[in-house]
Formats: structure tokens, C-alpha cells, sequence
């Protein structure tokens, strides 16, 4: 056991959106075997109450609070210093003095970054010592964000993505060792940093398979007589926000149209504007619920209609850990590791989403025996501790 500073550009508790169950995961991984000296921040004051829970698994803590509004405002230093504007965002110096006297006093022996932004805090640490989650190439979705929006956006995303890619090839290459999602996102980055290549891989995502388990006994939120349909996911994403929307104004309608008892649910916490406006008679928008699985549980059908989209969705996952039928946009489902059209289904375009969902709600046969499939498959491809071992023989610890 070792001292770990471990940083994360997000409070890793509670597990309830993308990047927070991976940096969750790897945290529980750590601390069962090293003393953790935890530095991170906290963008939304819902997450105050778990702060005393975590620390108690903590050697130290320190917990910077950010507003968001604020940190877009002071992101554009960035314009003026040259770099890529998510570092100023993720910026507080009483973090970074905390992370100076941690290492000055604490004897820490390496450290684990989550998200590369967190990075720029280790400038006084050898980098030998350091490890670096990436989970997704962030760098890409700048990009890709960029050939979808109209300019000036277009131009901040892309000037984004260049600044970010150049830092994130900086970091990597004098980092120990790297850690990306999929082999897919490992080799995005290795054909976009090829000084990197032999110091990084893939550790792929997980899944809690008895907590997203349907021998949980639930009573379904859905009225009776109802065909459900069903999108879970952080709604204020704009990745979530564009398959909704995409969904809900191309899609459903001709599924509705076959389908007349059909209805989307849009499960999620705080839905931007364009998601809440989608509300109607066949359109449901839950907000954030208590518990998710009861959702998940009683769907007829889950979708992920994901065009704008990095990496594993663990919204897959836990469908697919549920035994529902989930039916992913290619881009999406080309990460998981699990076979289509046996343990789930792949759409490319409306034309295809119509047809397999459609199939779908015809066979009842179709739905448990891709289900079943689908559970079995995380059950056997998706333990946590068993890809977050991958970390393990880069902190000289047994795997």
C-alpha cells in the first residue's frame, strides 16, 4: 500500500452520470489498495451531501468549488494565454496549493489523474510517477462538436480541439503510462499522437451487474397499457441533447404511427431547454429520478440514438446488464464489447432505428432472447475491478 494522489475534475460520488461512474470505479479500485489523497472539484451543490462520505476513505481530501457560469467566463484566458480553455475552466489555486503541500509533505509515491485537465496540477510531481485517465480523446469531441454548429461556435470548437490535442499529446508523452476507454479511443489517439505509441491502452469501462440487476423486484413507473420507450443519460449533455432530439422529431413519430400506444421517456437529470421543450402527449421528460433501474426495468425497448458520442456509454451497460433490449447508434455500439445483432442491435441511421425498434416491439421473443443475451454478455465481459486492474502493475502493485 502506497500514498496516491489521486485528481479528478469531478467530485467521484455519487456514480449517477458518465464520467463520474468510471472516476467512482477507479477510486473504490485505489483505495482498497493505497491511502488516498483526493483533490477534485464540485460543479453542482447537490453533490455537497456525499463530500463526508467520501472523505472517509480518504487519507486527505480537498474539494474546490466551481461555478460553472464563472468558470466559462474565466475559460477565456485561455484566448489570450493561448491554450486550450478547458484548463483556465478547471483552474483554482487553492487546489493547487493543496496538491503542492500534499506532495511537498505527504510522501506520495504516484499519482492518478482523471480527465487531462487535472494534469496542469502536477507540474512540481515526476511525471514518471504519473498516470493519466483520459476515458474518451476530449480533444475529438471538440472537433466533432465543431462541424455541427454554426460560426463563431464552429471556430471555438475547433480551435479547441487543436489546443486540446496538443496538450493531451504533451501529457501523454511524459506521463508513465495512459488510459483510454475502448481500443477503438486508444487507437484514435495513438493515429493522432504516434509519439505516444507503447504508452497507452485500453482499460475499458464497467458495469455493476448486481446493483443493475432485473432480479431487483420494481413496480413500473409506466401507466398501464403503455409501450415504453426509453433514454436515460445527463440531459443537460449536448451529446444526450442531440439523440433526443433526433429521436423524438425524426424517429419516434413513424414508430408512433405503427405503434399507437407507443411513448418516449427521456429519463434524466436537469434537461436543457431544447430536451424539456420536446414534452408532449407522447413525449415524457422525468427530469432526475430517485432511482433509474425501475425505468430500465419495465422499457420495452431502450435506445441510444448517439451521433455525437466518445467512448463506451455505460447507459448501455446498465440497460444491457437489465436484460432490456437496447438498440445503439453504430458510432456508439462499435465500442462495446459484445456482438450486434445477438446481444444488442445497431441502427445507422432513421430508416434503421425505425425498423429495429419497430421489430422489436412486434417480437416479445426477439426482446428476452436479446436481453438475456445482453445480461450474460456484461456478466462475462464486465467486471469493474477486473479492467481497472490494468492500472495496477504501473503502481508496482499485485494485479
Amino acid at each position: 500500500m502506497g500514498n496516491l494522489l489521486y485528481l479528478a475534475h469531478r467530485l467521484p460520488y455519487p456514480p449517477d452520470k458518465g464520467d463520474k461512474v468510471r472516476s467512482f470505479h477507479l477510486f473504490r479500485h485505489l483505495a482498497a489498495k493505497h491511502r488516498i489523497f483526493l483533490g477534485t472539484f464540485i460543479d453542482d451543490p447537490r453533490d455537497e451531501i456525499h463530500v463526508e462520505k467520501l472523505r472517509e476513505s480518504c487519507a486527505d481530501m480537498r474539494v474546490a468549488r466551481l461555478s460553472p457560469k464563472r468558470a466559462r467566463i474565466g475559460s477565456l484566458r485561455g484566448f489570450l494565454s493561448g491554450e486550450a480553455l478547458t484548463l483556465p475552466y478547471y483552474r483554482d489555486g487553492g487546489l493547487r496549493a493543496w496538491v503542492d503541500e500534499t506532495i511537498r509533505k505527504k510522501g506520495i509515491d504516484a499519482a492518478v489523474v482523471f480527465s487531462s485537465a487535472m494534469a496542469q496540477y502536477l507540474s512540481a510531481f515526476p511525471r514518471e510517477k504519473t498516470l493519466v485517465d483520459f476515458c474518451d480523446v476530449d480533444s475529438a469531441k471538440w472537433t466533432q462538436y465543431a462541424s455541427t454548429r454554426p460560426w463563431p461556435l464552429s471556430w471555438i470548437y475547433r480551435r479547441e480541439g487543436e489546443r486540446l490535442l496538443a496538450y493531451e499529446r504533451k501529457i501523454a508523452a511524459t506521463a508513465a503510462h495512459s488510459f483510454f476507454v475502448t481500443e477503438n479511443e486508444t487507437a484514435l489517439f495513438l493515429r493522432l499522437a504516434p509519439e505516444c505509441r507503447g504508452k497507452a491502452s485500453a482499460m475499458c469501462n464497467g458495469v455493476d451487474a448486481d446493483y443493475f440487476s432485473p432480479r431487483h423486484e420494481f413496480a413500473s413507473p409506466y401507466a398501464d397499457g403503455e409501450i415504453p420507450l426509453v433514454f436515460t443519460g445527463a440531459m443537460d449533455y449536448w451529446p444526450n441533447v442531440d439523440a433526443v432530439k433526433w429521436f423524438a422529431e425524426e424517429i419516434f413519430p413513424r414508430i408512433g404511427a405503427r405503434h399507437p400506444g407507443a411513448r418516449f421517456y427521456i429519463v434524466g437529470r436537469d434537461p436543457a431547454p431544447a430536451v424539456r421543450a420536446l414534452a408532449g402527449e407522447r413525449v415524457v421528460v422525468t427530469g432526475a429520478v430517485p432511482d433509474v433501474r425501475p425505468w430500465l426495468r419495465h422499457a420495452r425497448v431502450v435506445v441510444a440514438p448517439l451521433r455525437i458520442a466518445r467512448g463506451i456509454q455505460n447507459k448501455v451497460l446498465e440497460a444491457m446488464a437489465m436484460e432490456r433490449p437496447v438498440v445503439v447508434a453504430r458510432g456508439c455500439g462499435e465500442a462495446v464489447d459484445a456482438v450486434a445483432g445477438r446481444d444488442f442491435l445497431l441502427a445507422d441511421g432513421v430508416e434503421d432505428y425505425v425498423l429495429r425498434v419497430g421489430d422489436l416491439l412486434d417480437s416479445p421473443a426477439s426482446r428476452a432472447e436479446i436481453g438475456a443475451a445482453a445480461r450474460r454478455r456484461v456478466l462475462g465481459r464486465y467486471d469493474w475491478d477486473a479492467h481497472l486492474s490494468a492500472i495496477d502493475r504501473h503502481l508496482n502493485a499485485e494485479p
